[in-house]
């Protein structure tokens, strides 16, 4: 008796318990209980998957809060209102051209999500841009300190060589996309919402496919403009990382067994964490570019892993089991 009386003083769990019951009880009878999006919080985790569509037409991610509570939040990959920082006419925080690809410069992409490596190799400008402008502004002490690739890279490499991993993975760009606009779409809600704050801290984590991610943001008073010469910008810096399971840690100790222990960290970091801004969600799905080996790099491979689009062993496979090389050589140009 006295282990039910302990059991039963846990409010929390009794109260998860039958809120449980009740959702999956009215699924199985047809009454499907309507689930209400952010700023509605849960003080329990609802039983759904993430991404999911809740009410037949929202497109949410759950997401857990600083104060321990879930929510279903709305980021549908969407054109919108403009998404511009600017000192003469302000700022305008919409979802812009979320759905845009350079049909223009690239049309297989738009097509099939992939590029034609024969088109890429052929190309000598982009935008507009000479492919020359794009490598002298693209490195670094360009149009970046960090640069949007290393400087044995090129654009042309950068994109061939991240479109071949993209096909290897059985993905398209637009797929790669996706979790990273979601991701960015939140951070949107938020500032429609008046949540958003220079130390910001309100969203701790979120649910995708499985995988508990752990996220972070902030944004800096001034931003980065594009290479491409677009409406494109950023100015925020968005974490991400998820912790490996006991299985993915025993996998890559089991493969990888003869990298010394600091490249064993270094992979298993560069696997699960991503640092990037705003602007890649848009050059991913615009032109199939994770930018290359700088410092806000958006590695296919680890935006698969991370998002759990891909278990590791198929993640792995696809690199014919040369996932260190596969995440830390760089794309030399030709």
């Amino acid at each position: 008796m006295k282990k039910i009386t302990t059991t039963l003083k846990n409010g929390s769990c009794i109260k998860a318990l039958m809120v449980s019951l009740v959702l999956l009880s009215n699924m199985a009878c047809g009454q499907i209980t309507k689930l209400k999006p952010y700023p509605f919080l849960y003080d329990v985790l609802p039983p759904v998957q993430s991404p999911t569509y809740i009410n037949d037409t929202v497109e949410t991610i759950l997401i857990l809060t600083k104060e321990k509570k879930y929510a279903l939040v709305p980021v549908a990959v969407e054109n919108g209102t403009p998404l511009l920082y600017s000192y003469k006419v302000g700022t305008f925080m919409g979802k812009d051209q979320q759905l845009l690809v350079d049909k223009g410069d690239f049309p297989e992409l738009a097509i099939t999500g992939h590029h034609a490596e024969d088109r890429l190799e052929k190309t000598e400008a982009i935008t507009g841009i000479p492919v020359r402008v794009l490598n002298c502004t693209g490195r670094p002490n360009g149009y970046s300190a960090t640069g949007f690739m290393a400087e044995d890279e090129d654009i042309i490499s950068v994109l061939i060589m991240d479109n071949r991993t993209v096909k290897n993975l059985g993905l398209t760009h637009f797929e790669l996309a996706k979790p990273l606009f979601h991701v960015w779409n939140l951070i949107l809600m938020e500032y429609e919402l008046g949540k958003w704050g220079r130390f910001y801290d309100n969203i701790n984590q979120i649910y995708y496919n499985g995988n508990t991610i752990n996220f972070q943001a902030s944004g800096s008073k001034g931003w980065q403009i594009s290479i491409f010469m677009d409406e494109i910008q950023g100015r925020h810096n968005i974490h991400i990382d998820r912790k490996l399971t006991e299985t993915e840690e025993g996998y890559l100790n089991e493969k990888y067994s003869y990298l010394s222990s600091d490249k064993m960290n270094e992979l298993k970091f560069r696997l699960s964490n991503l640092d990037f801004s705003e602007m890649l969600p848009y050059y991913i799905m615009r032109y199939g570019f994770y930018e290359g080996h700088s410092g806000y790099r958006t590695d296919p491979i680890s935006i698969a892993f991370i998002f759990g689009l891909k278990s590791l062993e198929q993640i792995d496979k696809s690199t014919g089991e040369q996932l260190y090389n596969s995440l830390f050589d760089h794309f030399v140009s030709k």
